[in-house]
């Protein structure tokens, strides 16, 4: 067997450095499915709010387009009875998201309460809710469903058929790239074609159960609607219920390229006939692949945001990359393990398919990074940042072991000339033995089953011990499935990633709320949210403030607290001080006494004149745990 030279350490290096550089990319585009929620930026009223009477209306504003039916909106009086007109009215212009429902006249004082659900443009289902006052607050008894939206068991199925479908087109796709542009022999080979056809099996599969649970992963969050057929006629004339159609369609014309690529191309000798097949086979099955990334590309995260016309390519171009590097690499590993003759060509022809890949994540990569995290803040400063810090981690495992694949392959041997009197005399004994099975069925047909099977664990055993007998393929073997799985934890996290709010948008929501809440004017309420973590136990938290009217001389003060979930949180203790620093006034310090579970409430807090005020507010959790935040507003 020839030596084979080890490459020069520049342009390895180079090499490597553009891999790191593109899962880079990648991680911060989430991978092919990621991009923006929508959020609610506002309302009027304010959460938390206490108006001195009755509105006429409730507006919401968000992020991004989201849509909205007659139950979107809801509005509770304080014995949970319905008091809006059910009529969503479109109050959007230009860029600004709004829209509002009416209310109806004369409701009383007391605390009601606003609970909205709709799906983003992203497909993505979102909800909340919040409250405010008129007159005075009051006891509520409106119970809000404690299950998240999106939630339970129907968001958990949803969420395993998402992540199938995407695995499902990475291994249909990976796998068929590989055997027409690295393998072509191996379009005979039982393992890979089990392979491929499986790929299309799960993604089929998976695209009917996201069907079937759209409605109620969408709405009621019950797995019986999942066989409404009413809902599903819903589901049908949206814009996720059309791409998953067509997704269906496009499996149909997948499911002909698959019978012809491992049918007729097999059993083609003619070279010319074989060219033309092969060629028309990578034309058609570009396109076909091409459209079911559309699907994905067209209705889902690219389609909505900054940029939709440039996103939307660049997001598919990212989905047929990722399938044919991921994609290959599982078929190369179904290869070395079940198909141990595959030539080292094949192998070098796949790391060129996949340098290509890589390039074309890494120019999508950065774009979809700028798209949908904007800033290093974003990356480090949330949820959706701290997921991808995770996936850091396992990029970093992954490009090691990359460079390890490598390097085996760089090692593997040249076939040497004795291996073609070898394959002969093997065909000759596989010849010799089927004749002699012939024989020994016409004498002994139950001996001769045993025979064969004797046989069969010969050969499977004597495959096995050569197989195990090279050590480079041995060590490729073991480094392309470490490879996989962490490339199948990976895939993982990115389907996290998609049902995360991105840190863009999630950065942009923050603060248009704290612009919402920063100022007061003459006859408004002072309206801030305070979030505080304790460090302890359960000692995160938002504080929710309204000083009513919010000018000089008495105010009422009331405090509300919600624990992550949005649920009402019980301290031991809550202080609230105000301070007028340009005046050298306070701090003023003010005790609420407690209302109910959450809430805090103080009477005749005097603000002697008008200015800046800092508002500083202490939170006890525990014996231990405390803090204080505070926050500049103009009072008077």
């Amino acid at each position: 067997m020839p030596t084979t030279t080890a490459p020069r350490l520049g342009t390895a290096l180079a090499r490597l450095l553009l891999v790191a550089a593109t899962l880079f990319g990648a991680l911060l585009a989430g991978a092919a499915p990621a991009s923006a929620h929508a959020a609610l930026t506002g309302s009027d009223p304010q959460d938390g709010a206490v108006v001195a009477t009755a509105p006429k209306d409730v507006n919401l504003t968000f992020s991004e387009q989201v849509a909205m039916s007659d139950d979107s909106i809801r509005v509770l009086d304080p014995a949970g009875n319905r008091v809006d007109t059910a009529e969503i009215r479109d109050l959007c212009s230009g860029s600004i998201v709004r829209y509002g429902v009416g209310l109806r006249t004369g409701l009383p004082e007391g605390t009601y309460t606003v609970a909205w659900q709709t799906v983003s443009a992203d497909s993505h289902p979102i909800a909340g809710a919040f409250t405010f006052s008129i007159g005075a607050p009051s006891q509520t008894t409106v119970a809000l469903p404690d299950q998240e939206v999106g939630g339970g068991l129907v968001g958990a199925l949803y969420g395993i058929a998402r992540y199938l479908s995407y695995a499902g087109f990475v291994v249909l796709v990976g796998g068929g790239a590989f055997v027409l542009a690295c393998w072509p022999r191996g379009a005979s080979v039982r393992p890979l074609q089990r392979l491929v056809v499986r790929g299309w099996l799960t993604l089929t599969a998976a695209t009917l159960a996201m069907l079937l649970l759209r409605n109620p992963y969408t709405g009621s969050g019950e797995l019986a609607d999942a066989f409404d057929l009413g809902g599903l006629g819903s589901v049908l004339e949206t814009k996720t219920g059309a791409a998953l159609i067509s997704r269906l369609l496009l499996l149909g014309a997948a499911a002909l390229f698959v019978a012809v690529l491992f049918g007729t191309y097999t059993k083609r000798t003619d070279e010319k006939e074989k060219k033309d097949l092969t060629f028309g086979l990578a034309i058609g099955g570009t396109v076909v692949a091409a459209g079911i990334a559309g699907t994905w590309a067209l209705a889902e995260h690219a389609s909505t945001g900054i940029q939709p016309g440039i996103a939307m390519p660049v997001d598919l171009l990212h989905l047929l990359a990722v399938a044919a590097w991921l994609g290959g690499l599982t078929a190369l590993l179904v290869a070395l393990y079940r198909a141990p003759g595959i030539e080292r060509t094949a192998v070098e022809r796949f790391s060129k398919l996949a340098f290509g890949s890589v390039v074309v994540l890494a120019a999508t990569g950065l774009y979809q990074s700028w798209r949908q995290v904007g800033s290093w803040s974003a990356l480090t400063g949330t949820s959706y940042g701290q997921l991808l810090l995770v996936k850091i981690g396992l990029v970093a495992v992954l490009v090691g072991i990359a460079w390890i694949s490598r390097r085996w392959t760089q090692r593997l041997g040249e076939p040497t000339v004795s291996d073609a009197p070898a394959e002969e005399e093997t065909a000759a004994q596989e010849t010799a033995a089927r004749d002699e099975n012939d024989r020994d069925e016409v004498l002994d047909p139950e001996r001769a089953a045993q025979l064969a099977r004797q046989r069969a664990a010969v050969a499977l055993a004597r495959t096995k011990r050569d197989r195990d007998a090279d050590p480079e393929r041995t060590g490729l073997r073991r480094s392309v499935l470490t490879e996989a799985v962490v490339a199948v934890v990976l895939l993982a996290v990115t389907t996290v990633l998609t049902s995360t709010e991105p840190g863009r948008t999630e950065e942009e929501a923050g603060r248009s709320q704290s612009a919402s809440g920063s100022t007061a004017v003459p006859e408004r309420p002072v309206d801030i949210r305070l979030p505080f973590d304790t460090g302890g136990a359960a000692g995160k938290g938002t504080v929710r403030l309204s000083l009513d009217p919010g000018r000089t001389g008495a105010n009422v003060l009331h405090l509300f607290v919600d624990d992550p979930d949005g649920r009402p949180l019980d301290l031991p203790e809550i202080k609230v001080a105000f301070t007028l620093k340009a005046k050298d006034v306070g701090p003023l310090p003010v005790v609420p006494e407690r209302i109910q579970t959450g809430h805090w409430s103080a009477n005749g807090v005097q603000i002697p004149m008008a200015g800046d005020w800092q508002i500083q507010v202490t939170v006890r959790t525990s014996d231990i745990d405390q803090t204080t935040i505070d926050k500049n507003v103009k009072i008077g």
